[in-house]
């Protein structure tokens, strides 16, 4: 709600703004969850489709790179897309989820990988020696930085994770963060690049909240 008072969120250059026309646009490219994602896409009505090329990619106002499973196949699958330079030089919202998020860090334990190294982060296996079940799967509590995209979101909410590899903790673009056997990063911003460890689509109101958060920034 807009009462005429200025929002305590930050989002590091970015603001709220409406949607319009333009939608959020997914990236297609064979490791994502998608039908997930656009079902609650559509749930909060609204708008999306899909990036194929790199025409596309300018048709919408919003990009989600989803994201499930191996990060270096994900990776090899995102090359072959030819959509890599493209994504890089993006100048709108972009949000990483699960997978998607640990291809916008530098390095994946996970085949030894380089990946888009957008926010210069690793992406880290879970030690089994911290004596915790791995996968880290199910539902955790996220403790959040004041910032535009957890707007509306309790603080230690809880959210749904499914993954073997986290992103190391970094102060510096850390927006959100999570314990499991040590602390490590939930969400992460680097300029108009975001991403989410828990997958926002299957976290109930918390998570449509997040989805809803993303799709009212701007640049």
């Amino acid at each position: 709600m807009n009462d005429g008072k200025e929002s305590p969120f930050r989002g590091l250059g970015l603001k709220k703004s409406p949607l319009g026309d333009l939608g959020v646009g997914i990236i297609n490219y064979g490791a994502g969850n998608i039908f997930s994602l656009t079902s609650a896409l559509e749930r909060l009505n609204i708008p999306h489709g899909m990036v194929n090329t790199e025409d596309d990619l300018e048709k919408y106002s919003h990009i989600i790179i989803p994201g499930v499973g191996h990060a270096g196949a994900a990776m090899e699958k995102l090359e072959h897309t030819g959509l890599i330079t493209a994504i890089k030089k993006l100048n709108k919202p972009v949000l990483g989820i699960c997978v998607g998020m640990q291809l916008i860090t530098e390095h994946s334990e996970e085949g030894n990988t380089e990946l888009l190294g957008i926010v210069p982060v690793k992406t880290k296996k879970f030690d089994k020696l911290l004596n915790i079940k791995i996968p880290h799967m199910g539902w955790n509590a996220v403790h959040h930085q004041n910032n535009l995209l957890f707007e509306g979101v309790e603080d230690y909410e809880q959210f749904y994770f499914v993954h073997s590899y986290f992103i190391e903790y970094n102060p510096t673009f850390d927006i959100a963060s999570t314990d499991y056997g040590l602390k490590f990063s939930a969400a992460v911003q680097k300029d108009n690049f975001y991403g989410v460890q828990f997958h926002p689509e299957k976290s109930g109101k918390a998570g449509e909240q997040i989805l809803k958060n993303f799709s009212n920034l701007s640049l």
